[in-house]
Protein backbone atom coordinates (compact mmCIF):
# COMPACT_ATOMS: atom_id res chain seq x y z
CA UNK A 1 0.00 0.00 0.00
CA UNK A 2 2.66 2.49 0.50
CA UNK A 3 4.43 1.77 -2.13
CA UNK A 4 1.11 2.64 -4.71
CA UNK A 5 1.29 5.56 -2.33
CA UNK A 6 4.93 6.78 -3.01
CA UNK A 7 4.72 6.04 -6.91
CA UNK A 8 1.03 7.82 -7.25
CA UNK A 9 2.57 10.70 -5.04
CA UNK A 10 5.80 10.77 -7.63
CA UNK A 11 3.86 10.56 -10.69
CA UNK A 12 1.36 13.70 -9.65
CA UNK A 13 4.71 15.34 -8.91
CA UNK A 14 5.92 14.77 -12.25
CA UNK A 15 2.33 15.52 -14.02
CA UNK A 16 2.71 19.32 -11.66
CA UNK A 17 6.07 19.85 -12.80
CA UNK A 18 5.09 19.34 -16.22
CA UNK A 19 1.77 21.22 -15.97
CA UNK A 20 4.55 24.08 -14.43
CA UNK A 21 6.82 24.21 -17.06
CA UNK A 22 4.32 24.21 -19.91
CA UNK A 23 2.97 27.24 -18.22
CA UNK A 24 5.77 29.13 -17.96
CA UNK A 25 6.96 28.66 -21.33
CA UNK A 26 3.67 29.72 -22.71
CA UNK A 27 4.24 33.17 -21.08
CA UNK A 28 7.16 33.61 -22.31
CA UNK A 29 6.19 33.20 -25.80
CA UNK A 30 3.19 35.91 -25.58
CA UNK A 31 3.94 38.62 -23.36
CA UNK A 32 5.71 40.10 -26.93
CA UNK A 33 2.91 38.66 -28.82
CA UNK A 34 3.62 36.01 -32.00
CA UNK A 35 5.45 37.09 -34.66
CA UNK A 36 3.18 38.92 -37.87
CA UNK A 37 2.96 37.87 -41.37
CA UNK A 38 6.28 39.88 -42.76
CA UNK A 39 5.03 43.54 -43.73
CA UNK A 40 1.66 42.86 -42.90
CA UNK A 41 1.60 45.85 -40.55
CA UNK A 42 2.55 48.44 -43.07
CA UNK A 43 1.66 51.62 -40.74
CA UNK A 44 4.26 50.10 -38.41
CA UNK A 45 7.36 52.65 -37.78
CA UNK A 46 10.34 51.71 -36.22
CA UNK A 47 12.20 53.96 -34.23
CA UNK A 48 15.95 53.94 -33.49
CA UNK A 49 16.75 56.35 -30.87
CA UNK A 50 19.64 56.20 -29.47
CA UNK A 51 22.74 53.35 -29.11
CA UNK A 52 19.84 50.55 -27.99
CA UNK A 53 17.02 52.36 -27.18
CA UNK A 54 13.85 51.89 -29.22
CA UNK A 55 10.08 52.89 -29.78
CA UNK A 56 7.46 52.20 -32.24
CA UNK A 57 5.06 54.46 -33.72
CA UNK A 58 2.82 54.76 -36.43
CA UNK A 59 2.51 56.53 -39.92
CA UNK A 60 -0.48 59.03 -40.05
CA UNK A 61 0.50 60.74 -43.34
CA UNK A 62 3.58 60.54 -45.88
CA UNK A 63 5.15 62.45 -43.64
CA UNK A 64 4.04 62.24 -39.98
CA UNK A 65 4.46 59.29 -37.38
CA UNK A 66 2.77 59.74 -33.83
CA UNK A 67 4.53 58.51 -31.01
CA UNK A 68 4.62 58.81 -26.88
CA UNK A 69 6.55 62.08 -26.24
CA UNK A 70 8.90 60.01 -23.88
CA UNK A 71 9.89 58.38 -26.46
CA UNK A 72 13.74 60.69 -26.43
CA UNK A 73 14.89 61.45 -30.20
CA UNK A 74 18.20 62.78 -30.65
CA UNK A 75 19.75 64.27 -34.08
CA UNK A 76 21.22 60.47 -34.83
CA UNK A 77 17.95 58.51 -34.67
CA UNK A 78 16.49 56.96 -37.16
CA UNK A 79 12.72 56.47 -38.47
CA UNK A 80 12.65 53.52 -40.18
CA UNK A 81 9.47 52.15 -42.01
CA UNK A 82 8.25 49.28 -43.87
CA UNK A 83 10.67 46.91 -40.96
CA UNK A 84 9.71 43.51 -40.01
CA UNK A 85 13.20 42.85 -38.62
CA UNK A 86 15.57 44.92 -36.73
CA UNK A 87 19.09 43.20 -37.61
CA UNK A 88 18.40 42.09 -41.55
CA UNK A 89 18.95 44.54 -44.33
CA UNK A 90 15.55 44.23 -45.97
CA UNK A 91 14.64 45.94 -49.18
CA UNK A 92 11.39 47.08 -47.92
CA UNK A 93 12.73 49.70 -45.39
CA UNK A 94 12.83 52.93 -45.95
CA UNK A 95 14.69 55.17 -44.08
CA UNK A 96 14.29 58.56 -42.90
CA UNK A 97 15.02 61.03 -40.49
CA UNK A 98 13.74 63.47 -38.18
CA UNK A 99 13.11 67.11 -39.80
CA UNK A 100 11.20 68.27 -36.45
CA UNK A 101 9.42 66.92 -33.46
CA UNK A 102 6.49 68.44 -31.49
CA UNK A 103 5.52 66.50 -28.34
CA UNK A 104 1.94 67.57 -26.42
CA UNK A 105 2.45 70.93 -24.93
CA UNK A 106 1.13 70.08 -21.79
CA UNK A 107 2.55 66.13 -21.34
CA UNK A 108 3.70 65.48 -17.91
CA UNK A 109 5.91 63.02 -17.20
CA UNK A 110 4.83 62.14 -13.36
CA UNK A 111 1.27 61.61 -14.18
CA UNK A 112 1.81 60.18 -18.02
CA UNK A 113 -0.81 62.61 -19.15
CA UNK A 114 -0.84 63.66 -22.90
CA UNK A 115 2.04 61.10 -23.48
CA UNK A 116 1.98 61.77 -27.18
CA UNK A 117 4.17 62.99 -29.92
CA UNK A 118 4.61 63.98 -33.90
CA UNK A 119 7.24 63.44 -35.91
CA UNK A 120 7.55 65.27 -39.07
CA UNK A 121 9.99 63.98 -41.23
CA UNK A 122 13.18 64.92 -43.49
CA UNK A 123 11.11 63.57 -46.83
CA UNK A 124 7.46 62.27 -47.57
CA UNK A 125 7.51 58.42 -47.52
CA UNK A 126 6.84 56.24 -50.54
CA UNK A 127 3.39 54.69 -49.87
CA UNK A 128 3.31 51.01 -51.15
CA UNK A 129 1.93 47.38 -50.05
CA UNK A 130 4.99 47.38 -47.33
CA UNK A 131 4.73 51.37 -46.13
CA UNK A 132 1.26 52.70 -45.61
CA UNK A 133 -0.97 55.05 -43.78
CA UNK A 134 -2.76 54.57 -40.85
CA UNK A 135 -5.93 56.73 -40.44
CA UNK A 136 -6.96 57.82 -37.35
CA UNK A 137 -10.11 57.98 -36.09
CA UNK A 138 -12.67 60.31 -36.98
CA UNK A 139 -13.81 60.69 -33.29
CA UNK A 140 -12.48 60.53 -30.19
CA UNK A 141 -14.89 58.42 -28.49
CA UNK A 142 -13.75 56.15 -25.79
CA UNK A 143 -13.34 52.43 -25.70
CA UNK A 144 -15.65 50.10 -23.91
CA UNK A 145 -14.24 47.43 -21.21
CA UNK A 146 -14.09 44.05 -22.68
CA UNK A 147 -13.15 45.42 -26.17
CA UNK A 148 -10.39 43.59 -27.96
CA UNK A 149 -7.98 44.88 -29.47
CA UNK A 150 -4.41 44.84 -30.78
CA UNK A 151 -0.79 46.15 -30.24
CA UNK A 152 2.24 45.44 -32.09
CA UNK A 153 6.45 46.12 -31.25
CA UNK A 154 9.65 45.50 -31.75
CA UNK A 155 10.07 45.22 -27.47
CA UNK A 156 10.91 42.64 -25.49
CA UNK A 157 9.40 39.65 -24.82
CA UNK A 158 9.79 38.70 -21.22
CA UNK A 159 11.08 40.74 -18.08
CA UNK A 160 14.24 39.46 -18.65
CA UNK A 161 15.14 38.90 -22.55
CA UNK A 162 16.49 41.45 -25.24
CA UNK A 163 14.39 43.05 -27.94
CA UNK A 164 12.49 41.35 -30.56
CA UNK A 165 14.05 41.13 -33.81
CA UNK A 166 10.75 40.69 -35.79
CA UNK A 167 7.66 42.66 -35.10
CA UNK A 168 4.88 40.72 -32.90
CA UNK A 169 1.65 41.51 -31.61
CA UNK A 170 -0.62 40.93 -29.14
CA UNK A 171 -4.57 40.68 -28.58
CA UNK A 172 -5.34 42.05 -25.22
CA UNK A 173 -8.63 43.18 -23.43
CA UNK A 174 -9.92 46.80 -22.24
CA UNK A 175 -9.80 46.73 -18.28
CA UNK A 176 -12.09 49.46 -17.19
CA UNK A 177 -10.68 52.51 -15.10
CA UNK A 178 -12.36 51.47 -12.05
CA UNK A 179 -10.72 48.40 -11.96
CA UNK A 180 -7.26 49.19 -13.41
CA UNK A 181 -6.99 52.26 -10.64
CA UNK A 182 -8.15 49.62 -7.62
CA UNK A 183 -6.13 48.49 -5.04
CA UNK A 184 -5.14 45.26 -6.95
CA UNK A 185 -3.75 47.31 -10.04
CA UNK A 186 -2.24 50.49 -10.14
CA UNK A 187 -4.17 51.94 -7.13
CA UNK A 188 -4.17 55.61 -8.30
CA UNK A 189 -0.74 55.72 -8.71
CA UNK A 190 -0.65 57.10 -11.01
CA UNK A 191 -4.25 57.80 -12.11
CA UNK A 192 -5.31 55.99 -14.47
CA UNK A 193 -7.73 58.81 -16.19
CA UNK A 194 -10.10 59.47 -18.74
CA UNK A 195 -7.22 60.43 -21.45
CA UNK A 196 -5.96 56.85 -20.85
CA UNK A 197 -6.81 53.23 -21.71
CA UNK A 198 -5.63 49.98 -19.78
CA UNK A 199 -5.03 47.14 -21.85
CA UNK A 200 -4.01 43.66 -21.04
CA UNK A 201 -5.23 39.99 -19.85
CA UNK A 202 -7.07 39.29 -16.46
CA UNK A 203 -4.83 36.61 -16.47
CA UNK A 204 -1.61 38.09 -17.27
CA UNK A 205 0.41 37.03 -20.04
CA UNK A 206 -0.46 39.41 -22.87
CA UNK A 207 1.02 43.00 -22.65
CA UNK A 208 3.61 45.43 -24.07
CA UNK A 209 7.09 45.95 -22.73
CA UNK A 210 10.54 47.70 -22.75
CA UNK A 211 10.54 48.54 -26.66
CA UNK A 212 6.91 49.01 -27.24
CA UNK A 213 6.50 52.52 -26.40
CA UNK A 214 4.14 54.74 -29.20
CA UNK A 215 3.08 51.30 -31.17
CA UNK A 216 -0.17 52.08 -32.09
CA UNK A 217 -3.99 50.36 -30.15
CA UNK A 218 -6.03 48.87 -32.60
CA UNK A 219 -9.49 48.00 -31.77
CA UNK A 220 -11.88 46.34 -34.39
CA UNK A 221 -9.55 47.77 -36.98
CA UNK A 222 -9.03 51.44 -35.73
CA UNK A 223 -6.23 53.26 -33.99
CA UNK A 224 -7.68 53.94 -30.51
CA UNK A 225 -4.29 54.84 -28.64
CA UNK A 226 -0.77 54.87 -28.01
CA UNK A 227 1.31 52.56 -25.87
CA UNK A 228 2.46 54.63 -22.94
CA UNK A 229 3.87 53.01 -19.97
CA UNK A 230 3.32 49.96 -18.17
CA UNK A 231 5.28 48.69 -14.18
CA UNK A 232 8.99 47.82 -15.25
CA UNK A 233 9.74 44.79 -14.47
CA UNK A 234 5.98 43.43 -14.73
CA UNK A 235 5.35 43.03 -18.02
CA UNK A 236 2.70 40.51 -18.41
CA UNK A 237 1.78 41.01 -14.77
CA UNK A 238 -2.48 41.07 -14.71
CA UNK A 239 -1.96 43.14 -11.47
CA UNK A 240 -0.04 46.05 -13.82
CA UNK A 241 -1.61 46.25 -17.26
CA UNK A 242 -0.12 48.31 -20.29
CA UNK A 243 -1.67 51.48 -20.54
CA UNK A 244 -2.05 53.86 -23.60
CA UNK A 245 -2.96 57.60 -24.20
CA UNK A 246 -6.34 57.88 -25.71
CA UNK A 247 -6.81 59.27 -28.56
CA UNK A 248 -9.46 61.35 -27.30
CA UNK A 249 -11.54 64.05 -29.66
CA UNK A 250 -9.19 66.82 -27.25
CA UNK A 251 -5.95 64.61 -29.14
CA UNK A 252 -6.80 64.53 -32.20
CA UNK A 253 -7.58 68.30 -32.74
CA UNK A 254 -4.10 68.95 -31.26
CA UNK A 255 -2.95 66.61 -33.80
CA UNK A 256 -4.36 67.51 -36.71
CA UNK A 257 -3.83 71.46 -36.04
CA UNK A 258 -0.19 70.81 -35.53
CA UNK A 259 0.01 69.05 -38.93
CA UNK A 260 -2.34 71.93 -40.49
CA UNK A 261 -0.09 74.67 -39.03
CA UNK A 262 3.45 73.53 -40.22
CA UNK A 263 4.54 73.41 -43.94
Amino acid sequence: MMRNSSAFLTSSLLIITFLLLISEDGCVQIIGGDQVIPHSRPYMVLLKLHKKRFCAGALIADDWVLTAAHCALTKTSEIILGAHSMSKNEPEKQKLSIKKEFPYPCFDPDTHEGDLKLIQLNRKAKINKNVAILNLPKQGADVEAGTKCQVAGWGITNNKSPMSDTLREANITIIGRKICNDHQHYNFNPVIGLNMICAGSPSGGKDICNGDSGGPLLCHGTFRGIAAFGRNGKCGDPRAPGVYTLLSKHYLKWIIKTMKGVS
